[in-house]
């Protein structure tokens, strides 16, 4: 029998426009194989709703914003909210911590799509396939000879952020036989090395490389972290490829080193303001290949991480600890929470 007492809220970016959901029908069964009820969130363009968060005891949430504004309206007793994918810059970690509601992702789930996307990017940057995809088209096959592409044996990757995206990576391209630096601030040189890389700083990293990964994630301390002036010390022949978050790059200093010809071009999956003004000029390069933060989607990705995402969710509901917890310590905030409003507290 389903469990009317438990509300669990899907919000609306997670379905497509024909109402299915972004990752078929199967994940969301899941629910209902536990007894489990769920309603999708009426959709707000500010972000998630105070006056309905206090009704939910469970959230399973696309990119919305998790703020302290939309948690305003928590009542005690949302429990958990799961990210369907692995990055949460734009959750408030801490505010939902204090709550002692836990916060899940789905960092395993993610790892090969993402990495396989950082790989076709790569390819088709230095194969030059937008280009070469266009010659036949527009009558231009005499000009083939005009654009080679660019070899890969012996060149070197340059990863920024060598976690568990970054890592499978550096796996997906080691036929390729490319060598690896890496540059990570939890990272030490044992750890690189066992994971086929060279352990550098990152203004190493940049002037060495013929191919920048950003692979990290967004926070205060990697906010435009390729700013204008590490921009300037990669190889006018360099390819950037950001595959993480938007911000992490400087996008106007990024559109500036493109256009004076700086670096070689881009490969860019996500932008600094999402979605992007369709008169961005990186949309007019011959040079940077623009994905709409979705390349790694795959039927494969996407239901395996909802099928995490909701996993967790169940776990907590029924009592258990999910496996994939981003902040440990709203557990101790939750225990609190109970103890003070048993009816035996003092």
């Amino acid at each position: 029998m389903p469990r009317h007492d438990i509300k669990i809220g899907v919000t609306a970016d997670l379905f497509g426009k024909g109402g299915r959901p972004m990752f078929g029908d199967g994940p969301l069964k899941m629910f209902e194989a536990a007894g489990l009820t769920w309603e999708t969130v009426p959709p707000n363009p500010r972000g998630l709703d105070p006056a309905v968060i206090g009704g939910y005891d469970a959230l399973f949430i696309g990119g919305s914003p998790v703020n302290e504004a939309a948690l305003a309206g928590d009542t005690g007793r949302l429990k958990v909210v799961a990210r369907n994918g692995v990055g949460f810059d734009a959750v408030d970690v801490a505010a939902l911590t204090r709550r002692g509601i836990m916060l899940v992702n789905t960092p395993m789930a993610v790892r090969n799509g993402v990495a396989t996307s950082a790989v076709g990017l790569i390819l088709a940057l230095t194969l030059r396939l937008p280009i070469k995809a266009r010659l036949p088209r527009e009558g231009r096959w005499s000009e083939r000879v005009d654009y080679p592409g660019i070899g890969l044996p012996g060149r070197i990757l340059g990863m920024v952020g060598l976690g568990g995206i970054g890592r499978e990576i550096v796996r997906l391209m080691a036929p390729f036989e490319m060598r690896v630096l890496a540059s990570d601030p939890f990272l030490d040189a044992a750890a690189a090395s066992a994971a086929g890389t060279e352990l550098v700083e990152l203004e190493h990293l940049l002037g060495q490389s013929d191919i920048v990964v950003i692979a990290s994630y967004l926070d205060k301390t990697t906010y435009h972290l390729i700013d204008r002036a590490r921009l300037a010390l990669m190889k006018p022949s360099a390819f950037l490829v950001n595959i993480a978050r938007g911000p992490i790059i400087d996008e106007p200093a990024l559109i500036e080193a493109l256009a004076a010809g700086h670096i070689a071009g881009a490969g860019l999956d996500v932008f600094e303001q999402e979605p992007p003004d369709p008169a961005n000029p990186l949309f007019a390069m011959d040079n940077v290949i623009a994905t709409a933060h979705s390349l790694c989607w795959t039927d494969q990705f996407l239901e395996g991480v909802a099928k995490s995402a909701i996993g967790d969710i169940v776990q907590v509901l029924q009592g258990g600890r999910p496996t994939h917890l981003v902040n440990p310590t709203a557990l101790d905030h939750l225990a609190e929470r109970i103890a003070a409003s048993s009816p035996f507290a003092s």
